[in-house]
């Protein structure tokens, strides 16, 4: 069979002399040398970062495992209690895993929101002069470091909210202003990575909605951000981490001490350990502040 289709293909390539020329051309893939390398180096850099992610959690789950291999550390009372006071022998994680959820559900309530309305402004709505204004204002408040968000939450954050509910209501540390404020710090990053993924979307869809009668507003809620859900997902969740892991901000404005209780009937009076208004400390600034030992040294 395979010989006969030979012997025809090269009677049609006798009688057709065009088609001749053409199958008588290589056409099989040639190795390039500058191809083969770049290929060989983007391999490289993804199995670097691969390698790279595994290592963190080696490191941290061999870490984690020594943590509770300590006589002093019971699993029980770790997931359990409301109480870390690692020098009495304490080991409650929910004052930290609170105070962590506390500040950054505030966050994500001021950032989420804004910076999608302002990434659908971006879009849809704002003229190419005024885009090109406010990006590089974005990308400016994005580069801001961290520790002036923190002071900027000590000294202007808390004595407004201090002002608007009382003294007494708001202590000096509290996790509200530091949440507001990492919720300012992490709005670029929302708006820029929201906007990029709503440009993103073709405009032969928007020109459909407006054909059938949709007004702007239509297509944008109802075209435009259903078809970039994948990117604005992707901005969340980026940002969500980058919530959770923020540290000058809750080092400098939430508190430099847990929020314990001896048990959780204490801990749940009147919400006591849910108020966002009392100072408390997250599991990233309880690193930070124990990162030269959990007791002061004296000489």
């Amino acid at each position: 069979m395979q010989s006969d289709l030979r012997a025809d293909s090269r009677q049609y390539a006798a009688q057709n002399p065009r088609v001749s020329a053409v199958t008588s051309l290589d056409l099989r893939k040639k190795q390039r040398i500058g191809e083969s390398i770049i290929h060989a180096f983007l391999a490289f850099c993804a199995a670097l970062s691969i390698f790279t992610t595994l290592g963190i959690v080696f490191v941290l789950g061999r870490e984690a495992l020594l943590f509770f291999q300590l006589p002093e550390v019971a699993v029980w009372d770790f997931v359990s209690k409301v109480k870390w006071q690692p020098a009495v022998g304490q080991f409650g994680i929910w004052p930290l895993v609170i105070a962590t959820l506390i500040t950054s559900l505030i966050a994500m309530v001021v950032a989420l929101p804004i910076g999608l309305m302002i990434a659908i402004y971006l879009s849809e709505y704002a003229s190419p002069r005024t885009r090109n204004t406010l990006k590089p204002i974005l990308e400016v408040l994005a580069g801001i470091p961290t520790v002036v968000f923190g002071y900027f939450a000590l000294t202007f954050m808390t004595p407004l909210l201090r002002n608007i509910f009382g003294q007494e209501m708001i202590e000096i540390y509290n996790t509200a202003s530091a949440g507001l404020v990492i919720g300012i710090l992490i709005l670029p990053l929302v708006t820029s990575m929201s906007e990029d993924a709503l440009r993103a979307v073709p405009a032969s869809l928007r020109e459909a909605a407006y054909s059938l009668g949709a007004t702007k507003l239509e297509t944008a809620l109802t075209i435009v951000v259903p078809s970039a859900l994948s990117g604005i997902a992707a901005a969340f969740i980026v940002s969500i981490s980058r919530a959770v892991g923020e540290t000058m901000v809750v080092a400098l404005a939430a508190g430099s001490g847990p929020r314990n209780f001896d048990n959780w009937g204490e801990a749940l009076h009147g919400g006591a350990i849910l108020n966002p208004f009392k100072a408390a400390e997250t599991m990233t600034g309880h690193i930070v502040r124990i990162s030269g030992g959990d007791l002061a040294m004296t000489q």
